[in-house]
């Protein structure tokens, strides 16, 4: 079932397409839902911003494989969201 929870635990673990996704149903269904509108507004934006750093991002994500570059992921992450 897709819901508002689902939708904002994917959101949390980074999955950020998914969660737009199932926003996008829950208005379909429910038009004057506000949090789902919200969200999407913000979702949107933040694609828009990072469209094409977070797949660089994740293919750099997916082959990490020593502290160094633990420590630089996080680092641009904090940077990120700051």
């Amino acid at each position: 079932m897709k819901t508002l929870t689902l939708a904002n635990i994917y959101e949390l673990q980074g999955l950020k397409e998914e969660a737009l996704e199932i926003y996008k149903e829950i208005l379909k269904k429910d038009p004057s839902n506000s949090d789902a509108k919200i969200a999407i507004r913000r979702l949107s934006g933040m694609r828009k911003k990072f469209l094409n750093v977070n797949t660089q991002m994740k293919e750099y994500f997916v082959k990490m494989e020593a502290d160094i570059e633990f420590n630089e992921f996080e680092r641009w992450l904090l940077k990120l969201w700051n």
